[in-house]
């Protein structure tokens, strides 16, 4: 399963979040550096709001929603790529995971320890984007002087690789993530087996006070931090409090709705940042709804008809035959199965279909 791994530096409410997306408490969460060590790996539901229309539709009371994991990885600090407080292994805990969140503290709290004594967050992006980036860049001299001496054997692809990594190095030198490399002709998938930790896809949460929840955009930080990320990352944001999700786990759906409706939030803020990490990992979802239960099904974007079937069973995939489909939106709006049908909008799919997110799909398959 991809996973989406939190980073940040100390005491930046990463363990906090990860208790409030896992509604746990599972992550220990301290005034004081290094509280995490080991880390954390949690499942965690994907908010979806249209399983429940589709749950009536099939008459039945039973909504499975697809399902992720995070990884709390401990806080990184300067000089981490050279070992700086266990650095080498937080690392290659961030390499081990498929995509990253990023955790920025946009608040002001003196009873909150700062390790750098102070709320900057751009500094404390670059800190972190830097450790990664100095990691990358000796990962990438390392290849590059592997594939030197390849090429001196007139390896083809070794000549290939020589150019691109340094390329490489060269733009890590310049303080550009591996992200923002222009690639050329086999280059993407060099790209993806050099296991660079700037290569990630990344998503930076921005975690503000209580007070601020409500108007968090006009949070000086905040509106830093987006500008900052969008810029020189080519990255999104989201807004988080941590410490009001993690309070918001302990309550009963209906008192967690009517409490941020007091704070004047409309929609929970994990909620928002499990969709963004969820769609940053090329993940989707397609639904199967039935008498027995309406489920989601995550897929990643690009999967034919007979991959998404294997989702369920290898049996699926294998013996695929052809695939009922009707998208969310028209199966909605007709009411019912035999409704879509009657107007035209379900449809036989086959071998070649590439499934899109919010499909409804029945599978026709030998055993």
């Amino acid at each position: 399963m991809l996973q989406a791994g939190i980073v940040g530096l100390p005491n930046v409410g990463k363990s906090t979040l990860f208790n409030a997306l896992t509604r746990s408490r599972k992550a220990q969460a301290a005034n004081y550096p290094f509280c995490t060590i080991d880390p954390n790996v949690g499942m965690v539901e994907v908010p979806d709001d249209r399983l429940a229309p589709l749950a009536k539709i099939a008459k039945t009371a039973v909504l499975i929603p697809a399902a992720m994991e995070f990884v709390d990885i401990a806080g990184l600090v300067a000089g981490a790529s050279k070992g700086e407080g266990l650095g080498n292994k937080f690392l290659a805990h961030i390499r081990e995971v498929h995509a990253i969140v990023h955790v920025v503290r946009c608040f002001d709290d003196p009873d909150v320890i700062h390790t750098l004594g102070g709320v900057d967050p751009l500094r404390d992006i670059e800190i972190i984007s830097t450790e990664l980036m100095l990691s990358d860049l000796e990962s990438a001299q390392s290849q590059l002087d592997r594939a030197k001496t390849k090429a001196k054997g007139q390896d083809k692809e070794a000549v290939g690789q020589v150019a691109f990594f340094e390329r490489v190095a060269a733009h890590l030198g310049a303080g550009k993530p591996a992200s923002s490399l222009e690639l050329h002709e086999g280059d993407a998938a060099r790209l993806a087996h050099a296991g660079l930790l700037t290569a990630k896809p990344v998503l930076f949460a921005c975690n503000v006070a209580e007070s601020e929840l409500a108007d968090a955009a006009q949070n000086p930080h905040v509106a830093r931090v987006r500008k900052y990320v969008a810029e020189h990352h080519g990255a999104g944001s989201c807004i988080i409090c941590a410490r009001i999700e993690e309070e918001l786990g302990d309550l009963p759906p209906a008192e967690a709705a009517e409490y941020l409706a007091a704070l004047g939030v409309k929609d929970s803020g994990v909620s928002q940042l499990i969709r963004a990490a969820y769609a940053l990992l090329g993940l989707a979802s397609y639904f199967t709804a039935g008498e027995k239960e309406a489920r989601a099904w995550t897929f990643r974007k690009g999967m034919t008809a007979p991959q998404c079937a294997g989702v369920i069973h290898t049996d699926f995939e294998k013996g695929f035959i052809k695939a009922e489909v009707v998208s969310y939106t028209d199966l909605i709006a007709a009411g019912s199965i035999a409704a879509a049908r009657e107007i035209g909008k379900y449809r036989l799919e086959g071998r070649d279909y590439l499934f899109q997110d919010g499909d409804v799909a029945l599978f026709k398959f030998n055993t």
